[in-house]
């Protein structure tokens, strides 16, 4: 007698009117965004920063997370195909993004975001932003899940999922992983920024969130089906785990500097010229 695995049939596909096509990954995408926005409005009141600023900053991160992480989509997993159809890269909607993509060019942003405000410096800024991207990971995953993509490789566990809309093999269910690990990953850090009264050691919540989600992530890419024509074996590893480990490596200097300095005071005063 077989095992009953969990049957996943449900279409990728919300609403398909013609050119009007929304599906579940769009929904839970705008959802992450706007859970993300609440949790940052609570941070600037605790932390008596404007909410204006706020509003500023979700602009900076929204554009440059979804231009990173499709850049890095295009560069890192098939630059020869997008160097010859260029349009291609704007066609967003036909899926492809790439979280190592957005991990440059949410920084970036951030920095040029606080240049001109003091009191919301570099790393202010993304040592509370981190829990809130782990918050957004796991929506993103759930998407991943409703679409029936980024599936994991065939297995014959109890909880093996059959994705209809894939190919109906029993699977590990690996967006599932990713995403209960990074919700774990959110309350964790999300605490420990309570239990410090809302301060933070300078980068030590950054270099935490690198080497929990991409050292998770290094592990997870074992029972994740390789795409064929983006991925390429280096040493036994894929190029997700080929890109995981640079961003560990500085995830584990950014802690070991934090903690090797002096503790930092609490968060500064808001200034005049930001209000």
């Amino acid at each position: 007698m077989g095992l009953a695995y969990f049957i996943w049939q449900l279409t990728p596909d919300i609403i398909s009117l013609g050119a009007l096509n929304i599906r579940w990954y769009s929904v839970f995408f705008m959802g992450a965004f706007m859970v993300g926005y609440y949790i940052g409005i609570v941070i600037y009141k605790i932390e008596n920063k404007p909410q204006p600023q706020l509003d500023i900053l979700v602009l900076y991160l929204f554009f440059s997370m979804l231009g990173g992480a499709r850049l890095g989509h295009c560069l890192f997993y098939d630059p020869v195909f997008y160097f010859h159809n260029p349009i291609e890269i704007l066609y967003i909607w036909k899926g492809g993004l790439a979280s190592h993509g957005a991990l440059i060019m949410m920084p970036l942003a951030i920095a040029h975001f606080g240049k001109s405000r003091p009191t919301q410096s570099f790393y202010w800024v993304i040592d509370r932003l981190v829990f809130i991207i782990a918050m957004v990971a796991f929506f993103i995953r759930l998407g991943n899940f409703f679409n029936s993509e980024a599936v994991g490789i065939p297995s014959d566990l109890p909880w093996a999922v059959q994705f209809i809309h894939y190919d109906g093999q029993p699977r590990h269910p690996s967006q599932l992983y990713e995403a209960f690990f990074y919700l774990a990953v959110f309350v964790v850090m999300g605490l420990y920024y309570i239990k410090r009264n809302y301060w933070l050691r300078k980068g030590e919540n950054l270099g935490m969130f690198l080497i929990l989600i991409f050292g998770f992530r290094f592990f997870v890419e074992y029972v994740k089906e390789a795409d064929e024509f983006y991925d390429f074996i280096l040493f036994s590893l894929n190029k997700g785990q080929v890109l995981s480990i640079p961003a560990v490596l500085i995830g584990l200097w950014l802690v070991f500097r934090a903690r090797s300095q002096s503790k930092t005071g609490p968060s500064e005063k808001i200034t005049t010229s930001e209000s």
